[in-house]
């Protein structure tokens, strides 16, 4: 077989693979880049659209089948994974340069939701992936406490594209994450009091009047509870989807099922819940009971442990993902679930959804 044909038939044979995490085949979602034949040897490039991909070995392993079964004389296989995270360009009526919008909420307060959404920040900025952190609580900001760091943000100059410029506010960062928060703005002992109003300027500021610069992900940590912010996102930019964080016990549950309402009303997708403080206290597996029940993928599981509270406490969230941390794995398995379900809307929404006023 001359080394043209052979490299047709391995590349119709590998774009047949089916992708074990979003279950279509390697032509349908553009993964296949390239197929090179360097006489019996073939080398296969797969893109794949997320750093925090989690089967890379399952595969690698299918491609190599096919790519034996495309051609008896095949001698060295190679098969080459390059990383580039897809998105919708959500944030671009804004200016933002954002591929994915990914909103953190719950129905109720004190289950952990800033907790997680920090933790999933660093999570996936773990895994490779350019990622910013925006407090949108106002009147309770404890995402710079979490994460470790406070000041006033800068101010700069930035150009547009009609040759003037504008000021834009830049992102305290943490620990290679972008961190944007009204707790940088006020005193840690002074109470935000605003209206409805106020509150939506102060998010529009946070999102259009900010130098995010570049992200393959912005994690929005909401506020408890249902109402004002979701929808002033909902109008604003286009969410990649919403991630639920609950505790295991009945009474978080109900509140869960509030926010999961809440985000499908809106029209942004559930990419899933999280099930925090598992463990003697609250209890095991009443989430992912739920998710199951509500038709909304689960996410994993954070155990109750103090290794969480302690680092948060101390302002060392990031540091969960050291190699010594016993929440490590589990908060590694949580990000790349949620990373696969947001790949999962990018491939199967190629329009991102518009709120409706009912």
């Amino acid at each position: 077989m001359s080394e043209s044909a052979k490299q047709e038939a391995v590349r119709a044979s590998v774009a047949g693979v089916s992708d074990p995490e979003l279950g279509r085949t390697l032509g349908e979602l553009k993964m296949l880049q390239a197929v090179d034949v360097d006489g019996d040897n073939v080398r296969v490039t797969i893109d794949l659209p997320m750093h925090a991909y989690p089967s890379e070995d399952q595969l690698c392993a299918a491609v190599m089948s096919a790519v034996n079964n495309a051609a008896s004389d095949v001698g060295e296989v190679t098969v080459n994974f390059e990383h580039r995270v897809r998105g919708q360009e959500s944030g671009g009526d804004l200016g933002l340069r954002v591929k994915n919008i990914i909103a953190v909420g719950s129905g109720k307060g004190g289950v952990g939701t800033r907790t997680v959404a920090a933790a999933l920040a660093y999570g996936l900025k773990h895994f490779g992936s350019s990622v910013g952190l925006m407090d949108a609580d106002v009147y309770g900001p404890s995402i710079p406490h979490l994460v470790g760091v406070e000041g006033q943000p800068a101010i700069k100059e930035v150009p547009t594209q009609d040759g003037r410029t504008v000021e834009r506010m830049v992102p305290n960062e943490a620990n290679g994450v972008k961190v944007m928060s009204m707790g940088f703005m006020v005193p840690a002992e002074q109470a935000v009091i605003w209206r409805g109003p106020m509150l939506h300027k102060a998010l529009m500021q946070f999102l259009a009047q900010t130098d995010w610069g570049e992200l393959d992900y912005l994690i929005i940590d909401m506020p408890p509870g249902t109402g004002d912010v979701a929808l002033t996102l909902s109008q604003a930019v286009g969410i990649a989807g919403a991630v639920v964080v609950c505790t295991p016990q009945e009474v978080a549950l109900l509140d869960a099922v509030k926010a999961i309402g809440m985000f499908r009303q809106v029209k942004i997708p559930v990419l899933g819940m999280v099930e925090n403080m598992t463990g003697d206290i609250f209890g095991r597996g009443g989430a992912k009971a739920k998710a199951e029940a509500m038709k909304v993928p689960f996410l994993g599981e954070v155990p109750a442990i103090a290794d969480i509270r302690e680092k948060g406490d101390a302002g060392r969230l990031s540091s969960l993902y050291d190699d010594a941390s016993p929440a490590r794995e589990s908060l590694l398995q949580v990000c790349q679930r949620t990373a696969i379900e947001v790949a999962k809307q990018v491939v199967d929404q190629p329009s991102m959804p518009q709120l409706e006023i009912l």
